[in-house]
Order: C-alpha cells, then sequence, then structure tokens
C-alpha cells in the first residue's frame, strides 16, 4: 500500500464530513426558502427528514465470529483499549454497542427499550443471567473516548459462539443487513473451518457481499514462513465465496501492547475509514441530495404562486383561497373511498397469509417427521435442527415474497388512484384559480412532485421489502428453534424430535402468525396516512403559500412590498440552493471514478510482501 493511501484512509472520514456538513448547510438552506415561502409543511419535511438524518447519522461496525477468535480482544484493539471483558463464555456473552463520549460510561438496555445505567467498571463484570437474564437484556450500551468512534462511528460486538449456525437471530436478521460494513474474523489457527464457510454462503453474503472485510486475527501465532501460504490459502477459499474479498491479518495482542506497526491494524482502520467514507458515505450523501432536488422541484413553483398572488386583487385572492377550501373539503368522500380499499385488500392478504401458516404446520409437520423415520438415530441427532431450520427457512422465504408481492401491488395500485385524483384535482382548481399569464403555475405536476416526495419520506418501499418482512419472520421464529437444542437425550433423541416436531412448528406460528399481522397493518397504516397525505398536499401547500400572501396584503401595502422583496429573495436564493445542490451532487460521482481509478492503479502495482498486497503484516 503506498503512503499516498495511508494518508488517504486517514484523512477519508474527516472529508467526509466536511462534504457531508456541505450538503447539511445546503439542505438546511432549502428549508430556510420552504420557511420564507410560508410553505411550512414542505420545510418540516426537509428539516426533520433530511436536516436532522444528517446530522444524526452514524456509521454502524458489525463485528462477527465464532468463539474463542479473538473477538473481543480485537475489538480492544480497535478501541485502543481493554475496555471488554475476555475470557467471557458464549452463554453469559451479550451485544456490546460502543459509541464515543469524553467520559467512560455504561448502561444496559433492556428488550422493552428501559435503559439502566451501571458503573462503567461493571462493564467487564457485566454478564446476562442472573439479575440479567438473556432473554430481557437487549444489549450494552458502551460509552468511551476512543479515537475511531469519534468519527460517529458505532461499533457492534457480537457474542461468539461454537457454531455460527446457532449466532443469534438479531445479528444474522437485524445487525448485519442494517450495518455499513462487516468484519468478519477468521482465525489464523484454522482459516475458515466449515461452519464458516455455511455461515457466511447461507445467512451474510446474500445481504451484504458488498460490505464485508475480512479479518484474520491471531496472526502472530504464525511463523513468516507459514504467513503467506496462510494469506494465499484465505484469499483462494474466500474467492470462492466471494468476488475479489478483502483481507487483513492482524495481531490484536500487538496492538494493545503498543505495536501498532507490527499488528496489521493501522492497515485495516485506514481500510475502513477510506470504505465507509468513500462508499457506504456517498450513499448516504446521493439519497439526500436526490430528496432535496426534488424538494426544490416544489419550491420553484410555491415561489411562483405566490410571487403572483402578491399582485392580486385582495378579494380575488380571497375568492380563490376559499374555492381551494371548499374543493379540499370536498375531497373527503374520495379519500374515504381509497383508504377503505385499502382496508379491504391488506385484510384479504392477512386472511390468505394465515391460511398458508396453518398449511405449513401440516406439511411440515408431515415432511420433517417422515424424514426422522428414514434417518439414522446419530444422524437426528446431528441434522434435526439445522434441517428444521431450513425448513422454516424455506417457507419463510417463499411467503414473505409473496407478502411483500402483494403488499407492493397494493402501494401501487393506491398511488395510480391517488394520481388520477391528483390530475383531476389539479384541472378543478387550475379552473378555479382562473387564467394566468405567461408561465402558469403546473400544478399538475405540482402535486405529483409533492405525492413523490411525500412517498420517500414515509418510506413505503422500506415496509414493503421482502427482505425485511423475511428478516422480522426468521427473528421471531429462531428463539423457538434455539431451544432445541437444550433438550437433546440421546437416548431418546429420535422419539422426542418427532413428539416435538408439531410442538415446536405450532409454537413457531403461534409468534410468526401474529408478527405478520402486526407487519401488514403496520404497512396498511403508513399507506392510509400517505394517501390522507398526498390527496391533501396540493391544497395545502396552495393554501399556506397564498394565505402567506393574504396576510401580507391585509398589513398593508407596506407589508406586501416587502414580502414581494422576500419572494425575490427567496426565488433567487432557490436558484442558487438548487445550483449547488446539483455540483455537490456532480462532484459526488466525479469523486466516485476518481477514487475507483485510483484503487485500480493501486491494486495493478506489484506486492512487495503481505503487507503491502493486502494490508496485513507479513
Amino acid at each position: 500500500m503506498s503512503e499516498e493511501n495511508k494518508e488517504g484512509g486517514k484523512g477519508a472520514l474527516e472529508g467526509f464530513r466536511e462534504r457531508k456538513v456541505d450538503v447539511t448547510v445546503t439542505v438546511q438552506d432549502l428549508a430556510d426558502v420552504a420557511k420564507s415561502l410560508g410553505a411550512g409543511t414542505l420545510h418540516d419535511r426537509i428539516q426533520g427528514d433530511l436536516v436532522k438524518k444528517l446530522e444524526e447519522d452514524r456509521f454502524h461496525l458489525v463485528v462477527v465470529g465464532e468463539f474463542n477468535h479473538g473477538k473481543t480482544t480485537f475489538v480492544n484493539a480497535l478501541l485502543g483499549a481493554a475496555v471488554l471483558p475476555t475470557g467471557v463464555t458464549p452463554t453469559t456473552a451479550t451485544i456490546h454497542h460502543l459509541r464515543h463520549a469524553a467520559e467512560p460510561s455504561a448502561k444496559v438496555v433492556m428488550e422493552g427499550g428501559e435503559e439502566r445505567p451501571i458503573p462503567f467498571d461493571g462493564v467487564r463484570a457485566f454478564v446476562v443471567g442472573g439479575e440479567n437474564p438473556v432473554d430481557k437484556v437487549s444489549h450494552l450500551e458502551v460509552s468511551y473516548p476512543a479515537p475511531l468512534l469519534e468519527e460517529r462511528i458505532v461499533l457492534v460486538d457480537t457474542p461468539g459462539v461454537n457454531d455460527l449456525s446457532l449466532q443469534r437471530a438479531d445479528i444474522t436478521y437485524s445487525y448485519i443487513p442494517q450495518s455499513d460494513a462487516v468484519l468478519f474474523l477468521l482465525d489464523a489457527g484454522q482459516i475458515l473451518k466449515e461452519s464458516e464457510r455455511a455461515f457466511l454462503q447461507d445467512k451474510v453474503i446474500g445481504q451484504s457481499r458488498d460490505k464485508i472485510i475480512f479479518v484474520i486475527t491471531k496472526w502472530d501465532i504464525l511463523a513468516d514462513d507459514e504467513r503467506v501460504e496462510a494469506f494465499e490459502y484465505a484469499k483462494i477459499q474466500l474467492a470462492k465465496l466471494v468476488s475479489n474479498p478483502v483481507v487483513f491479518p492482524v495481531s490484536a495482542q500487538k496492538a494493545l501492547a503498543g505495536d501498532a506497526d507490527a499488528s496489521g491494524m493501522k492497515h485495516l482502520v485506514d481500510h475502513l475509514t477510506r470504505f465507509l467514507a468513500e462508499q457506504r458515505g456517498r450513499i448516504l450523501l446521493d439519497n439526500a441530495l436526490g430528496e432535496a432536488l426534488a424538494a426544490s422541484e416544489t419550491l420553484v413553483k410555491g415561489v411562483d404562486a405566490k410571487r403572483r398572488a402578491l399582485v392580486m386583487d385582495e378579494q380575488e385572492l380571497a375568492r380563490r383561497i376559499s374555492a381551494i377550501e371548499s374543493d379540499l373539503a370536498g375531497q373527503g368522500s374520495t379519500i374515504e373511498q381509497r383508504r377503505a380499499k385499502i382496508r379491504e385488500d391488506v385484510s384479504a392478504v392477512r386472511a390468505w397469509a394465515r391460511r398458508d401458516l396453518d398449511r405449513f404446520v401440516d406439511d411440515a409437520t408431515r415432511v420433517v417427521t417422515s424424514q426422522i423415520d428414514a434417518a439414522d438415530p446419530e444422524d437426528v441427532k446431528t441434522f434435526y435442527q439445522p434441517f428444521l431450520e431450513h425448513v422454516v427457512r424455506t417457507w419463510a422465504e417463499a411467503e414473505t415474497k409473496e407478502v411483500a408481492a402483494a403488499l407492493e401491488a397494493i402501494a401501487e395500485r393506491t398511488i395510480a388512484l391517488v394520481k388520477d385524483d391528483a390530475t383531476a384535482t389539479a384541472k378543478r382548481l387550475h379552473d378555479q384559480f382562473g387564467p394566468l399569464p405567461k408561465n402558469k403555475i403546473e400544478i399538475d405536476s405540482f402535486v405529483l412532485d409533492m405525492g413523490t416526495y411525500v412517498a420517500l419520506s414515509m418510506g413505503l418501499g422500506a415496509i414493503i421489502s421482502q427482505a425485511w418482512i423475511f428478516g422480522i419472520v426468521m427473528l421471531v421464529a429462531a428463539p423457538v428453534l434455539g431451544k432445541i437444542a437444550k433438550d437433546r437425550i440421546a437416548s431418546e433423541y429420535k422419539r422426542k424430535a418427532k413428539e416435538k416436531t408439531p410442538e415446536i412448528l405450532r409454537e413457531i406460528a403461534a409468534k410468526v402468525g401474529p408478527k405478520i399481522d402486526e407487519m401488514v397493518n403496520e404497512f396498511s397504516d403508513k399507506l392510509d396516512a400517505w394517501v390522507v397525505s398526498a390527496s391533501e398536499d396540493l391544497h395545502r401547500e396552495l393554501l399556506e403559500v397564498l394565505k402567506s400572501a393574504k396576510s401580507a396584503r391585509a398589513e398593508g401595502a407596506e407589508k406586501s412590498t416587502t414580502e414581494v422583496a422576500v419572494v425575490e429573495a427567496a426565488g433567487e436564493k432557490l436558484t442558487k440552493t438548487r445550483s449547488r445542490l446539483e455540483e455537490l451532487r456532480a462532484a459526488l460521482w466525479g469523486d466516485a471514478v476518481k477514487g475507483q481509478e485510483a484503487e485500480a492503479k493501486e491494486s495493478a502495482m506489484p506486492p512487495v510482501s503481505v503487507v503491502n498486497a493486502q494490508g496485513g503484516d507479513a
């Protein structure tokens, strides 16, 4: 790795922070324009959904690995101190969320959201169990003044286990998909065990292929001549799972002992910070800039509307405001028709999902018990749990795909109907607003732009995501599947497995059924709220702008003249802000191309050693 690239890694997050500040300030300017026009609803959306999100956003890193891979020692090395306890058994460990703070502190976060502060010195002694039952503790939140965390990074340390297939469900189905990077730890003494290979194939790669960074721990246990061979073996084996795997050999013990150069940790951290800033950060900023530009289109029309209203006859302005209010009042029956249709369609989805669940229990019971009958008792002991999980997972994938498709179809039909309603409404309002001089307000476009923005901010796409629904279903089912291992009786396992299968499947159904209902209902509530909001948006935005103009007119010619100046200033500021948003977005992707060219040039250089080839110590 060149010295230039090393420095680039160190400065990458600093550059990202500067760019995020530029984007945040520019989006805030857009919110200010909306406020000055009197468009309060749009101002609140920009301020709450874009500015606040940019200010609060953090990068989430999840550390995953089997027990005894030196995972907690590795996390401590990232923190620069022995903050977390090592040597804790898998059954007593809990998830740790590590955040930055000026002073060390800690608290226990329970499943229901309750927070219980604990002394920071108690972090090393804290284990679940006893007064902290594992099923009641969500995670332990630790705040610490580590330089890495200062870069608005949240580090999630997951409890190691002897078999990754038994890893806590919320790690697999919640933490990993929502992370910005996954640090997957391998042991230098046994690189890529079969259980790790299976876990990667079945539960990680599909959700996180583009954000996995492999870390080979305990690199110091290998002799110099073994390291090159071990590194090449790791690259070859991982390449069978992931194209161009990113691999960093490290020695956390050396890092904690103060030998940072020999530990390989500096190379890993440089790559990690550059990855977060240049890849994950770019996605965050691009999404914000795209939504801001869409909102700016609406504000262009708002400026035009208020400019015309301020020169309109006062009585005529009042008449047109009244006409818009009357039209809004008449929208009630149409809106209720759309809402009733949503309730009807969603009820049908809930009903057939429940029927599918009942059929699944019956069918799966027959399949699993027939396999038990045909299997050797020892095979039942070995394969019963993973086979049952496979049966549940296969059904869940198919069912959630079907549910997601049905919900998406409901959303598409509803949005199409609301757009038709908006077109009719726009025509009526245009007629009521009367003929306008050149550059007439494009009300039809105005409402559709606004509707699109609302749909984005409502997040309908996320609520009907198959991956999201599947993850929640498996999160609910996994604890039931995990209980199987606790009931193993070697001499009677085959008989017991047959007896337990219907009971286990019914228990899963009892938990999954209400959760599917809950998710479908949540979708219904959000779509219902969107219908009401989108159906009223055109009226609301026009009314806010026109009433602001009316208020200025009512306060006299001086206020009206002042307001004209305000509108002209807002229009000028909006033009500059839109231009700045476009510049920032173009620069974002221009830098992406440059970064790709630099990476290609770097990778083409002949490696001097394993360190320079991939960032670990040789």
